[in-house]
């Protein structure tokens, strides 16, 4: 155990500023140098303070998922699930909410239909075995038609100001969901940073056969791992509940998981395993949400902007591959 424990710590960040290094100094800059376009380009709204506020609330969802799907990179896997997760976690929300009248008995009910989702795709992964991405691209499918089944594709409203609170409510200037975020990031860091669950998940993806030698019940943490991942994918949702105050089977189906995948490598995640930090993936979130908020306010068409967030995943995945040949990995 003490070997894993030791290359978990080496994978894992050990000071907040230790471990910066050269990625995410040029994740800054190029966040830097997008704001710095789109700021020359519209200074006018880019810079106000609503604007500002505006682009939190736009990668909230994308955080959650990121971080999440950090983590499952980390561990050597890949949840292409988890915008379908999203979508099926409002439905049972706002199904269990009409059917009791009770809004916390409907978030409770979409919070555990995302954990349960998650299990199921760490259960078909590891008893299968299946492949993580031919597996969750399997679960993407069943989980969005089982959420268009619950109501033959209909959205459903929702009511209650509890609900809503989350969506449009406010703590010292910001809205609720961009103090969830940040919560969300400081668990995520600490979890990641300074548990041995964490390190050993950064061992798990750098050398399975040691971990396994060194005793980590590997399928249980895969479980736990994909577990996860699906309850992220269900507090999304519910962030999202709360501002469209319905449940919507096509909710998260604009490519959140590819989103979510794009940040993670952005941030320094290695498909390979065993790589990655919550503060790059966050970084990446921050790239992608300034980037989606900039070509709106330049009335970039919609379809250059799937162009431009298509060549960022390739470009995110290119670069990563120098820097691992270079380091001989």
């Amino acid at each position: 155990m003490t070997d894993t424990a030791t290359a978990g710590r080496e994978r894992a960040p050990t000071t907040l500023f230790g471990r910066i290094g050269a990625q995410n100094i040029s994740l800054l800059i190029a966040l830097a140098v997008l704001v710095a376009i789109f700021g020359a380009l519209r200074p006018d709204v880019f810079f106000t303070p609503r604007n500002l506020i505006n682009i939190g609330l736009a990668v909230t969802i994308l955080g959650i998922l990121a971080m999440a799907q950090t983590v499952v990179i980390v561990s050597g896997g890949l949840d292409i699930s988890v915008g379908s997760i999203v979508g099926l976690s409002t439905m049972v929300l706002a199904v269990a909410a009409q059917e009791t009248g009770s809004i916390p008995a409907g978030i409770l009910a979409g919070l555990l239909a995302g954990l349960v989702a998650g299990a199921i795709n760490g259960l078909i992964i590891v008893y299968g075995p299946v492949n993580a991405v031919i597996a969750t691209l399997g679960t993407m499918s069943a989980f969005r038609g089982l959420a268009y089944l619950m109501n033959n594709g209909n959205s459903i409203p929702i009511t209650g100001d509890s609900l809503r609170a989350l969506g449009i409510g406010t703590l010292f200037g910001l809205p609720f969901a961009i103090w969830l975020l940040i919560a969300a990031m400081a668990a995520f860091i600490v979890f990641t940073r300074e548990t041995v669950v964490g390190r050993n998940i950064y061992a798990l993806g750098g050398n399975p056969t040691v971990a396994r030698l060194a005793g980590i019940p590997i399928r249980r943490y895969q479980i736990s791992i994909y577990a996860m991942s699906g309850f992220a994918a269900a507090v999304a949702g519910l962030v999202l509940a709360s501002r469209t105050m319905s449940g919507q089977p096509a909710s998260g189906s604009q490519g959140l998981e590819l989103e979510a995948i794009t940040a993670a490598i952005l941030g320094g995640c290695a498909l390979q395993g065993g790589k990655g930090t919550i503060i790059g993936a966050m970084l990446g979130v921050l790239i992608i949400g300034v980037l989606n908020n900039g070509m709106i306010l330049t009335s970039v068409p919609t379809f250059y902007q799937l162009l431009a967030k298509g060549a960022l995943l390739i470009l995110a995945v290119i670069v990563q591959e120098r820097q691992r040949a270079r380091s001989g990995e």
